[in-house]
């Protein structure tokens, strides 16, 4: 019986050898199960020829047959769309406009997923192959047609296929919505490492959330303000999702709880409400590979999804209040908590989405027939952040009340399962929840988190005796009324292994958020995984002009799947022809930026103009406010010169994006002013071919897939020792947009690969951060006169009602200015007056974002999945045979 990670397997040499799937493993996996007892058992899969009911040899036919028809050829693929429109959506040929023929399009797409879905799932589950789950309350997974287009390989056939068809290949794409499953960087980080997961062979699942509103769907009304509303995309047929309704899982809440003898016995938890989970599958396609891992998000519903009884007895409300109730749970991400049913809401989609997708992997465990002391060496479950912290006591009790495990034994397996990745250092981002409400929720996970609490804070108690306070900082549960759970020491403590996702970061999470922790685990437990984009999506897909002139330049696309190969582009840096070429790829990306802006807000902009892009999430630490403060000084200075001096200055248009949390009131106002900015600039007629500005509605993947092509400088402006990495950055240096920044999250790094010459930063460092807090807190800070200018031509009603913008204003004076905006706006726009100095020399610019798209090999999300995957995860590439 294996015991841990380094230890040796049981498997009798005879049994293992005979094993028949062996030799279609990596060579590799096979030394790894050596070690560690990641790989095969001693039972052995059956043969594939006793597993198909009825005749075997019927079935490998239909398979193959089935295979056959997904030919790649032009005729083939009109064939197989053709299909979908006449028997999948029952339409004639004279009634298929462009969303149908998306979905028949995609559906033929899907087929050849699907196809590639089931060889990998049976040749993973055959092999007994260990798998890594991530845990991610969302993914930002963009469109999915032109990515699993680009994949699979299939682009210019289906482009040819619906050109014979009628119809053009971007009309098409453009009638997708993205997919509601997540909001910002977390979840698109998330989706990045799926896709290289995939792409590098590893076998993996995502389980998630089916939101079926979304976060929400952002408009901007005639004043300006952000206005939510119910986020369509599952208004039409989503074809890349498989619903799963016959593997519904039962997810308890409520009722009455009984620790087991002396608390670490089965106990039980009885009564309550009982939700139906409901898994519907997304397929994720690697790159030009047939591994194709799942993403698994669940959507609830009702136990009861219509009472009769009630109905008939004229109780009509009553009758489907059960399911709706339900329902609720999966409807929006992140509901609002600033109130008490927002945030038992939250809570209940937590506990809902862990409990549900533990249960789908302890099933597929229990199928394997071997001890629970190897649950480790079969899975590997990936904490991303603090939301999917309740696995960890939902996994102890499924062992030790359902499964009758010892709870030391128990607590062992636990650790080896779990790992966590910290997104933040933020104090107050980190998940807190009072006893009270997990109690009412969840009472039998109360007992199980006191108890590990117990254990630990005695094993404490040994190490630093009488240390009150240090126990105080390292309980799970935080003192005061009511009291609190808290989730990110939990989620430490349950771990084998945490992580931050830049060096600066993972640094301060050390030093200034568990530092007691690393004490007492020690400093092998924690370590650092620099975030990464995948070059698929983010260079391949959403700027194939430039892609094709690297491709060309390079003379081959390895790049696509080994980033490092960019650095061959440095040659060509200087190069006057290639620069031409370079510039016009650019040209194009800008002209369609402004295409969009001119389509979506009616607005005409300077076509040459330097692009300015902020586009992120809307939070006071990531500093939007700063931005636009300094695009109202420059309007102001503008406004000073002669019309000669203004066509001397390099012409800009600003673009912001980004939603806010909708019950986050200075966030939001930061998006008002924004927008009326805009509105006086770009009215002002002397200024406008000097200075835009545009705030962009609905902030998405296939946005950003507009955005970032087309920028010249990126601002990344976060206040230092807040952002714990950023991917943006990444996306926009990967594309050749310079980045303006602080020296925050993986700045620091990006400025250490591209060189220090091709970024702009300003700003006070980490370091400085507290005593610059502190002299505010003292009234000990004299504010520029440049940002009193600014503040007071807000407050003189010249970008609209003066007074509304006053709890805005008053974060800088009253709020005591926590982010720092007063202390480094001298600087930022020091830094702004560098980029305009920088950009009048074109080819010296031209090779800056030549020199910083080559060495941004290092933030590869393929180059992030392998870290995790050695360091972490313990678990090798599996290539599948192409005979499998």
């Amino acid at each position: 019986m294996s015991n841990g990670a380094d230890s040796t397997p049981t498997t009798p040499k005879a049994t293992h050898e005979a094993n028949p799937f062996e030799k279609l493993a990596n060579p590799r996996r096979v030394r790894a199960h050596k070690r560690s007892a990641t790989g095969f058992i001693p039972e052995g899969p059956k043969k594939l020829s006793e597993i198909f009911p009825g005749d075997a040899k019927a079935w490998k036919s239909a398979i193959a047959k089935n295979a056959e028809s997904l030919k790649t050829d032009v005729d083939s693929i009109n064939a197989q769309i053709v299909h979908h429109v006449e028997t999948t959506l029952a339409r004639a040929a004279f009634n298929v406009d462009e969303m149908a023929m998306y979905q028949a399009a995609a559906l033929s797409v899907r087929d050849r997923l699907i196809h590639n879905w089931d060889v990998t799932q049976t040749f993973h589950t055959q092999a007994r192959t260990k798998r890594v789950y991530y845990f991610s309350l969302e993914y930002l997974l963009g469109r999915g047609y032109d990515n699993a287009l680009l994949n699979l390989g299939v682009r210019q056939p289906y482009n040819e296929g619906l050109k014979g068809l009628g119809f053009n290949m971007e009309d098409v794409i453009d009638v997708e919505r993205d997919m509601g499953l997540g909001n910002g960087g977390l979840g698109r980080l998330a989706a990045c490492y799926l896709d290289s997961t995939s792409t590098l062979d590893i076998p993996c699942w995502g389980y998630t959330l089916r939101y079926s509103q979304g976060i929400f769907k952002q408009i901007i009304d005639s004043s300006g303000n952000q206005v939510e509303v119910p986020d369509p995309w599952l208004e039409n047929q989503n074809p890349w999702e498989i619903p799963r309704l016959d593997n519904a899982v039962e997810i308890k809440f409520h009722g009455e709880a009984t620790p087991g003898e002396g608390g670490k016995g089965p106990g039980t938890w009885t009564g309550g409400l009982d939700v139906l989970a409901v898994p519907y599958d997304i397929p994720v396609p690697g790159y030009k590979t047939q591994t194709t891992n799942n993403i698994r998000a669940w959507s609830a519903r009702g136990k009861v999804s219509f009472d009769l009884a009630k109905f008939n007895a004229g109780d009509y409300d009553a009758a489907v209040r059960e399911a709706e109730e339900a329902e609720t749970i999966t409807r929006v991400l992140y509901p609002n908590e600033n109130f008490d049913k927002g945030k038992a809401l939250r809570l209940k989609q937590q506990y809902f989405w862990v409990a549900a997708s533990l249960h789908d992997i302890c099933r597929r465990f229990r199928k394997l027939r071997v001890p629970w002391s190897e649950f480790p060496d079969y899975n590997a479950i990936q904490l991303n952040d603090t939301h999917p912290t309740l696995a960890i006591p939902e996994l102890m009790r499924i062992l030790v009340d359902e499964e009758g495990q010892p709870w030391d034994e128990a607590w062992e397996i636990v650790r080896r399962t779990f790992s966590y990745t910290n997104h933040t250092v933020l104090s107050e981002a980190l998940e807190k929840w009072s006893v009270p409400l997990v109690e009412w929720l969840l009472p039998r996970h109360l007992q199980i988190i006191y108890e590990i609490n117990l254990d630990m804070l005695k094993d404490v108690e040994k190490k630093w005796p009488n240390d009150r306070a240090r126990l105080a900082r390292m309980s799970l549960i935080e003192e005061g009324y009511p009291k609190m759970v808290r989730m990110a020491n939990l989620a430490v403590v349950g771990s084998h292994r945490v992580n931050g996702v830049a060096a600066l970061h993972s640094h301060l999470v050390q030093q200034d958020l568990f530092p007691d922790f690393v004490e007492y685990l020690g400093r092998d437990h924690f370590g650092n995984v620099t975030n990464g984009v995948t070059a698929r999506r983010w260079l391949l897909q959403c700027n194939p002009s430039l892609a094709k002139l690297i491709t060309d330049t390079l003379g081959s696309d390895e790049w696509v799947v080994n980033l490092d190969k960019l650095e061959g582009l440095t040659k060509y840096a200087k190069d006057k022809a290639f620069q031409k070429k370079w510039a016009a790829c650019k040209q194009a990306n800008r002209e369609r930026l402004c295409d969009y802006i001119e389509a979506t807000l009616g607005l005409t902009v300077n076509r040459h103009a330097l692009i300015d892009v902020q586009v992120k999430r809307i939070h006071e630490y990531k500093r939007q406010f700063m931005n636009i403060l300094g695009v109202i000084f420059r309007y102001l200075q503008l406004k000073k010169m002669s019309p000669a001096d203004r066509k001397r200055l390099v012409p800009r248009l600003s673009v912001f994006a980004g939603k806010a949390a909708p019950g986050y009131y200075i966030a939001k106002l930061i998006i008002r002013l924004c927008n009326a900015v805009s509105k006086t600039i770009n009215a002002d007629k002397d200024i406008r071919e000097s200075l835009s500005v545009a705030f962009l509605p609905d902030y998405s993947v296939s946005l950003a897939e507009i955005i970032i092509p087309a920028s010249d400088i990126s601002e990344h402006i976060s206040t230092a020792g807040t952002e714990a990495s950023g991917t943006s950055n990444m996306k926009f240096a990967l594309n050749g947009g310079l980045l303006l920044g602080t020296l925050d999250g993986a700045n620091i790094e990006i400025a250490e690969a591209v060189g220090d010459e091709n970024v702009f930063f300003f700003g006070h460092v980490t370091p400085d951060v507290p005593k610059l807090r502190r002299a505010h807190h003292f009234g000990e800070v004299q504010y520029p006169a440049e940002l009193l200018e600014v503040v007071d031509a807000i407050r003189s009603g010249m970008f609209g009602e003066a007074g509304v913008f006053e709890p805005l204003l008053g974060t800088l004076f009253e709020g005591k200015d926590h982010y720092l905006v007063s202390d480094d706006f001298l600087s930022y726009l020091q830094a702004q007056k560098m980029v305009d100095e920088a950009y009048v020399d074109q080819p010296s610019w031209v090779e800056k974002t030549i020199n910083s798209t080559a060495r941004m090999g290092r933030f590869a999300s393929d180059r992030a999945v392998l870290q995790y995957a050695e360091e972490i995860w313990n678990i090798e590439p599996i290539k599948i045979p192409q005979d499998a």
